[in-house]
């Protein structure tokens, strides 16, 4: 066998325990609904797709398998967590963690297209359930995370770029550490009364080695905690929900899950619960209006506010314990889509769409108005759920899914909302994903005969880089878009999951 100097061996562990380390805390994986607490849809660099690379051939279908899961009305596969680089026992894996609408959480090798790990935690459901209360597992799969923004990154970077010698000159490490950008402080976080200061993202310990897990809520009401490398339970799952309750929006953080639930499904209140892993002890805010608003049910300040639309208001709830510290009113008309949180010239903003067919600008630190825009949508239309991304002029866009297009708006200053572009017609476009600074859109068909189609659109002006033509076979009912590592993932409503990239050599 070769023999490899100390510090060789040493340089090596080290990258590979930042490796291991960025996995830990998230990095550049699609943690929840959304890609990141805010809810913001943007994944802000990745190795492989860009506009560039876009408008080149060679972005196509990669993968398609059909998931073992029982369809319960129109409900399916929901979109994936995702972790790009994961060494185990097997070797070095890019894994997905999708729901089956039959209460199972199910594990697959993203660059294999394999089956790694299923689990049926969930229990029998003998009722065909309704539209509105279907039964089974109803929200995405979660990884933990942390509520910072996630880093800018560096567009275009990332592990599906070539691969190079990792050896440098002599007594100078690994290329790979050496090249590495050095972490400048960030500036002071901006406190507030109300809130608290804004957090910081935790750096890398590239000596910290802790478990990976994920979370999933079944039928019976209990939060399961999962190895990502087998799908096994090391800990009994813990009661979190009444039995039968419609959940979205699963989300982790800081040792606390939580999860709105919707529609009164088997009677169950609607509003937002928290659980505390270890306690464990539930908290739960009753909605004030007859629902939990949009598909991604609530959004997270990088503060760990929490932040729900229900009726006519959008609440500000404490961390942990759901008390609420505030409210912003649209007035007599009903929000019809999730907030997104995002941060504009140094304060914190958030977005959502109202009956009207308008988009609110709203102020988190004091839960007031900045800007109401021009009717957007055809008024009535369940908008969903918003995506927001900035450019590199620090241009601040709002995307709003209308019910036959993708409307962008600019925000290019504190009390400004101008109209972007407009992307050519779709039928029934979800909440589009942004990968660095490129638009996937969906138009998820219908079950009259329109199958589904993914759009890659360039950023700033709408105009088509690519679109998917005849590949998929069905449309689309569960969830929405994710994305990762040089990929974009979507579900039809026959089970169906697909995978679009640029294909790899194995």
């Amino acid at each position: 066998m070769p023999r490899f100097s100390r510090p060789f061996r040493i340089a090596t562990c080290a990258f590979l325990s930042l490796f291991v380390a960025s996995a830990q805390r998230g990095g550049n994986d699609w943690m929840t609904v959304g890609n990141d607490v805010q809810r913001s849809y943007w994944l802000r660099y990745d190795g492989k797709i860009s506009e560039q690379t876009m408008r080149k051939p060679g972005f196509e279908m990669v993968w398609k398998m059909k998931l073992k899961n029982t369809t319960r009305q129109q409900q399916s596969i929901t979109p994936p967590a995702l972790l790009d680089f994961y060494i185990s026992y097997r070797g070095f894996r890019t894994l997905g963690f999708f729901g089956g609408s039959g209460d199972t959480t199910i594990g697959v090798d993203t660059d294999l297209a394999r089956l790694e790990w299923q689990n049926g935690a969930g229990t029998s459901m003998a009722k065909p359930g309704t539209p509105a209360c279907p039964g089974g597992m109803t929200s995405t799969i979660s990884r933990p995370t942390q509520v910072p923004y996630p880093p800018a990154g560096n567009r275009g970077g990332g592990r599906a770029n070539p691969a190079r010698s990792g050896v440098g000159e002599p007594f100078e490490g690994a290329v790979t550490l050496k090249t590495a950008p050095v972490s400048r402080p960030a500036p002071p976080p901006q406190a507030d009364a109300a809130k608290g200061p804004r957090r910081q993202s935790t750096p890398p310990n590239p000596f910290g080695r802790t478990p990976l897990y994920v979370h999933a809520v079944t039928d019976d009401g209990m939060l399961h905690q999962m190895y990502v490398s087998n799908g096994e339970e090391p800990k009994l799952p813990l009661q979190f929900l009444p039995k039968g309750a419609h959940s979205l929006g699963l989300t982790a953080f800081d040792g606390v899950a939580y999860v709105a639930t919707v529609n009164n499904c088997n009677g169950v209140e609607n509003g937002i619960w928290a659980i505390n892993i270890e306690s464990p002890k539930v908290s739960h805010w009753k909605a004030t209006g007859k629902n939990i608003e949009g598909s991604a049910a609530f959004a997270v300040g990088p503060e760990g506010e929490l932040y729900a639309a229900s009726g006519s208001q959008i609440v500000a709830l404490s961390e942990g314990t759901l008390h609420q510290r505030a409210a912003y009113s649209a007035g007599s008309s009903d929000f019809v889509s999730s907030p997104v949180v995002f941060s504009f010239n140094g304060k914190d903003f958030l977005a959502a769409s109202t009956a009207d067919g308008k988009v609110h600008i709203v102020d988190t630190a004091n839960m007031t108005s900045v800007v109401t825009s021009d009717v957007i949508a055809k008024p009535g239309y369940a908008v969903g759920a918003l995506a927001t991304w900035e450019d590199e002029n620090k241009v601040r866009w709002i995307l709003v899914p209308t019910g036959t297009n993708i409307t962008a708006m600019k925000l290019t200053d504190a009390a400004t909302l101008q109209k972007g572009w407009t992307s050519p017609d779709m039928v029934a476009p979800l909440t589009p994903s942004i990968v660095n600074g490129v638009i996937f859109a969906a138009a998820a068909g219908n079950a009259r005969g329109a199958k589904a189609t993914l759009h890659a659109l360039n950023g700033t002006d709408g105009k088509e880089l690519w679109n998917s033509g005849t590949a998929i076979a069905s449309y689309i009912t569960t969830g929405g878009l994710a994305a990762g590592g040089g990929r974009v993932y979507l579900s039809t409503v026959d089970g169906t999951q697909y995978a679009f990239g640029f294909p790899m050599e194995h």
